[in-house]
């Protein structure tokens, strides 16, 4: 089944290319770190995979929490309007805080998130994204720790889906216009 879901779909990163991006990253964040403790906060849910994979690289005392937000509906476009669906659990006044992203796109959705996470006063506040897109950037936001920096594409796969579908893909893919629903 997993073959068939690759059918007609283009590779931009593999899960191995993926792998070793994630390992620098984790590695970068934990000299960053200086042994400090760490609070990740996973948006959810397309970041849910770089989450797992970031942590196990990440080599600090480490911490999850989670966000919802929801600004996509089931289209290609953002609404334009970031609501928050799901709050923090813990409060993270004091903490070193690190919201994992799976794309940082438009910009909306972190900018939202940050200035959101900013009032609960954190000791920093950082952003890793596996992905961005800078080219298509409407707020003034910039990631600490990018993965890969793509062109105004649209990505499925590693937990990036259209219409909640294809998120289970291993590997970063093309959504190419002559793709089957």
């Amino acid at each position: 089944m997993a073959a068939d879901m690759h059918q007609n779909l283009e590779i931009l990163y593999t899960r191995q290319q993926i792998a070793e991006r994630v390992a620098e990253m984790g590695a970068q964040i934990t000299q960053d770190l200086n042994s400090e403790k760490l609070v990740m906060v996973g948006v959810l849910k397309g970041a849910a995979p770089f989450l797992a994979d970031l942590a196990r690289a990440v080599q600090v005392d480490a911490t999850f929490d989670f966000v919802a937000t929801s600004s996509y509906g089931s289209g290609q476009r953002s609404s334009g309007a970031v609501k928050l669906i799901k709050d923090l659990d813990e409060p993270v006044e004091g903490k070193n805080v690190l919201v994992v992203e799976d794309i940082l796109d438009t910009g909306l959705t972190l900018s939202y998130l940050r200035k959101h996470l900013l009032q609960q006063r954190p000791k920093t506040l950082r952003i890793a994204t596996l992905l961005d897109k800078p080219s298509h950037r409407l707020e003034k936001i910039e990631a600490d720790y990018v993965g890969f920096s793509i062109p105004n594409l649209f990505v499925i796969g590693y937990g990036m889906d259209y219409g909640e579908r294809y998120r289970n893909l291993p590997d970063i893919c093309l959504m190419t216009p002559d793709h089957p629903e």
